[in-house]
């Protein structure tokens, strides 16, 4: 058991030394899911597996930066 922890922390390591920059949103989902899985059943690589996808997902979102209207403003009449 820990023979097998202790590989996988190291290939964890090397793939995180190897990663893109890119990677918005994915550690921080990986690092959070990987959590949630553990404790849901021992589904660790699982939930991280999928919190980076939506870590991942989440960061490269484009924000909002148009308000939105709620019709209350008045528009000019067509001509």
């Amino acid at each position: 058991m820990n023979k097998t922890f202790g590989c996988a922390a190291i290939a964890i390591a090397l793939v995180a030394i190897t990663a893109p920059a890119e990677a918005k949103g994915c550690i921080k989902g990986a690092l959070l899911g990987g959590a949630a899985g553990h404790f849901a059943g021992h589904h660790g690589l699982i939930g991280a597996a999928a919190g980076c996808a939506i870590g991942h997902h989440e960061a490269n979102k484009p924000q909002n930066t148009q308000p939105t209207t709620t019709g209350s403003a008045s528009r000019s009449a067509p001509k």
